[in-house]
């Protein structure tokens, strides 16, 4: 694209006329943005010191630069919405230069939420009917008036986190990447090697309806750092976007397992085994009651605007979610613990939304006996045949308390025999301990989610109510033998952190991952076929090493799909089996949500460093946007932009 092509699409995007929902909207959100910035300015602290950041890009003048000179790549930029987002660095720029602080590259959920924002640009060349030029003017100027005035949101909450990250330089521009700071913790493990069919045919692991690394890996790469590469649980990120597999009507049958065989599109010859699985969705006039803790952390590192404020924001979307009959308590810590709130009727929200507006950040953190009080309320509180869950809202910054991660696991592990279960919210970054909540989470019954925008928030705690706080089926785990005849070697894509051995399968004492309403979990197997050449296992030499099958028996399934799980009020598993056809045909729909999950385990294997996969990011992305499907929220949209900074990112530390 040349720059007055460039031009042009700025001078049409200048023509379209903002429509009356665009301006209420962007007027809203940018009065929003200055009143943030205004009250920022009046409680910023003066600089103390300087923390560099993860993984940075260089100055923004540098970037626009870079970004200009590489847009005859015209996979890295996609129509309008892009091009107002690359107007918006100009206009950013201009305004860091006048306040001598930069703001992050961010991209908005908005300019991802509509199809302009991924078309190549030969297809906006081509003549469109009036009505699609209308619609779409339409689209890319809320896009655009959006984008601008989150832009200005996000770029107030980044002038204070420089403000007090660096000492002020006159006359030089800050790095306004380098606001990320290094003591995020995550828990480390190494990508699922290959393995031979022969020596381990069997592979055992929990479900994971987790999403959190997902969000931060989102924030990381919207503020111009590739994410630390244990950051990246690739089932994580494959399990944050829904799939629309195919369902149970019967509550007594919880989900319906789906499967599919394709080939593999990062190694030829290879081919790869999808599992999809979809929960019963139980009708909101059927779901039951609960019984809430609010355990929300206050201390002096919870006072960023994304961490305490986006907090409280967040819960009053998740009470317009609750029933009036459902009943919620609030403990807070921060030095020492506290109740701000007895056991009460949602019916009386407004005497809730009063004690949630009365907190405030300070102090230093003690979990434990907060956690413990909070275990207590909900037991005293307890409602049979209702929903009994703490929900923990952190940095995960426990400083005080308990020491040890392995007896707080303890406590949660011990608590959710009683039936109260934890749930984890993570919010912001420089202290947060993934790994602490990952282990509360995935021990105390609960799912874990970061949030790092309201969008997020409206995500989960709206959209997502339902899957987050009642469960249909309990302790899931997949278990798959693969035929020797057939399949001889393979990898599970992701669940590093979430292996079982064989003999757990079967035992109903061995814990393991809840699905919800409605939640959808996908695996994926990359195997390599009996008699391709494409394995990285050499044969064994010795006759004594090799194993004798018979080619006959079985010769058309790859293996056999297991799954066991409990229903929410049993403790004995039931079995669900099937076989893996290696001729198993799918529907064009079912091919689809394969497809797009392929695009995110790809995406999440380059960030990890492309051990297993010879793919690039501009397959992610050809991938992603031939399987988009409806995309109503834009989700998988932003997928696409994901990529397209990952690329510039890399590319530029590459040119460093």
């Amino acid at each position: 694209m040349k720059e007055q092509d460039l031009k042009k699409l700025f001078e049409q995007a200048g023509k379209a006329s903002a429509s009356d929902e665009a301006r209420m909207r962007a007027k809203h959100a940018a009065m929003q943005a200055f009143e943030n910035a205004q009250e920022e300015q009046k409680t910023s602290e003066d600089a103390q010191g300087n923390r560099s950041g993860n993984r940075p890009i260089s100055e923004n003048n540098n970037l626009i630069g870079r970004i200009m000179m590489h847009l005859s790549n015209r996979w890295l930029m996609g129509g309008f919405a892009t091009a107002g987002l690359i107007g918006l660095v100009f206009v950013t720029t201009w305004q860091a230069r006048q306040t001598q602080v930069d703001a992050p590259l961010v991209a908005s959920r908005f300019d991802q939420e509509t199809n302009v924002g991924i078309q190549p640009v030969e297809e906006l060349a081509k003549p469109k009917a009036p009505q699609e030029v209308a619609r779409v003017h339409k689209e890319r100027e809320l896009a655009v008036a959006e984008s601008e005035a989150l832009e200005r949101r996000d770029f107030a909450i980044a002038s204070k986190k420089q403000r007090i990250a660096a000492p002020q330089m006159t006359g030089i521009a800050n790095d306004a990447f380098n606001v990320i700071e290094r003591d995020d913790r995550f828990q480390q493990f190494d990508e699922n090697r290959v393995k031979s069919v022969s020596d381990e045919p069997f592979s055992t692991f929990s479900i994971d309806v987790d999403t959190s690394s997902y969000s931060y890996v989102r924030k990381m790469l919207n503020r111009g750092n590739l994410p630390a590469d244990d950051a990246v649980r690739t089932e994580e990120m494959i399990n944050y976007f829904d799939y629309n597999y195919p369902v149970t009507g019967d509550r007594e049958e919880p989900f319906l397992a789906s499967v599919g065989i394709s080939d593999a599109p990062w190694k030829q010859g290879n081919k790869l085994v999808h599992i999809g699985i979809k929960a019963f969705e139980a009708p909101a006039e059927k779901q039951p009651d609960s019984n809430l803790v609010f355990l929300l952390d206050i201390s002096g590192s919870m006072s960023a605007e994304d961490k305490l404020p986006l907090v409280k924001k967040s819960l009053h979307l998740l009470l317009g979610q609750l029933k009036p009959t459902d009943t919620v308590s609030i403990v807070t810590y921060a030095g020492g613990t506290g109740v701000v709130l007895e056991a009460t009727p949602v019916a009386e929200k407004q005497k809730i939304v009063a004690a949630l507006e009365t907190l405030a950040a300070g102090g230093s953190t003690a979990g434990e006996s907060a956690i413990q009080l909070a275990y207590n309320l909900a037991e005293a509180g307890f409602k049979k045949d209702a929903v009994n869950r703490i929900i923990l809202a952190t940095d995960g910054d426990f400083n005080v308390g308990i020491s040890d991660p392995d007896k707080l696991k303890e406590l949660v592990e011990k608590k959710r025999e009683s039936g109260v279960f934890l749930s984890v919210l993570g919010f912001g970054d420089g202290n947060y301990r993934d790994d602490i909540m990952q282990s509360l989470a995935q021990n105390g019954n609960g799912v874990a989610a970061y949030i790092d925008t309201f969008s997020e928030a409206y995500k989960v705690l709206v959209e997502e109510a339902s899957s987050s706080l009642f469960t249909v089926a309990k302790d899931v785990k997949i278990q798959v033998e693969f035929n020797p005849a057939t399949v001889s070697e393979y990898r599970l894509i992701g669940y590093e952190t979430r292996a079982l051995n064989r003999e757990d399968f079967k035992n109903d004492k061995v814990d393991a991952g809840d699905v919800g309403s409605g939640h959808t979990v996908t695996a994926i197997y990359e195997i390599t076929p009996v008699g391709s050449n494409s394995g990285l296992l050499d044969a064994p030499h010795y006759d004594a090493n090799r194993r004798t099958h018979k080619p006959q028996a079985y010769s058309d399934e790859y293996g056999q799909l297991k799954i066991r799980y409990k229903q929410p009020e049993s403790n004995t598993s039931l079995l669900i089996s099937k076989p893996l056809m290696a001729g198993q045909e799918m529907s064009d729909s079912l091919a689809r949500e394969f497809n797009f999950a392929t695009a995110v385990a790809g995406f999440a294997q380059i960030l990890k460093g492309r051990s297993y996969v010879d793919w690039d990011y501009k397959d992610v992305i050809e991938m992603a946007k031939k399987n988009l499907g409806e995309d109503p929220y834009g989700y998988r949209s932003e997928l696409v932009g994901l990529a397209r900074k990952a690329a510039i990112i890399e590319l530029e530390e590459s040119n460093e």
